[in-house]
């Protein structure tokens, strides 16, 4: 009961605001800029999203990161990209989880040991204080991963199917 009480107040106290505070307005733009010139050498899609804490009705139905991560990799629609290979790195601040999902085009070519690998590297950053770098090298290693398997051309641009920005909740 002292676990759930305190994840409650973590959850109502940390919000947006906090995640804005915390990258900055420069910040965030720097990391859209890193994401489009990341999506600008593969065919894969890159999505960004930092919640402070959870919404009331999912802390009622005990949502975890992962289960809130799968719900916001359909809301913003990381799945309907045209090779199923769009790859959402979810931020849950007051739960301090990162999740990184992968649509099925890319998750079937990445052993499932490489994101882990990519989320202690973003752990140890943000327990560093550095959000920006810790996010900045995680976009470069999805990008990496995407364009050993997704590579881009002049005969197949990447069409920007999902936009650049980080998304913050």
């Amino acid at each position: 009961m002292k676990h759930a009480l305190t994840r409650w107040a973590r959850h109502l106290w940390v919000d947006a605001d906090d995640a804005r505070r915390t990258l900055t307005d420069e910040g965030l733009r720097r990391l859209a800029e890193c994401v489009q010139a990341s999506e600008a050498r593969h065919l894969g899609e890159l999505r960004l999203c930092v919640e402070g804490g959870l919404p009331i009705t999912e802390l009622w139905r005990g949502t975890g990161s992962r289960e809130r991560a799968i719900e916001l990799f359909s809301e913003l629609q990381v799945w309907d990209t045209e090779h199923n290979n769009g790859v959402l790195i979810y931020l849950l601040l007051a739960d301090h989880r990162i999740e990184i999902l992968a649509d099925r085009g890319l998750h079937k070519l990445v052993p499932h040991d490489t994101w882990e690998t990519i989320a202690q590297s973003l752990s140890s950053a943000l327990h560093a204080g550095q959000f920006e770098a810790g996010l900045t090298q995680a976009i470069h290693e999805v990008g990496v991963l995407l364009r050993q398997h997704f590579p881009s051309c002049d005969a197949h641009p990447n069409p920007n199917e999902l936009p650049d920005a980080v998304v913050l909740r």
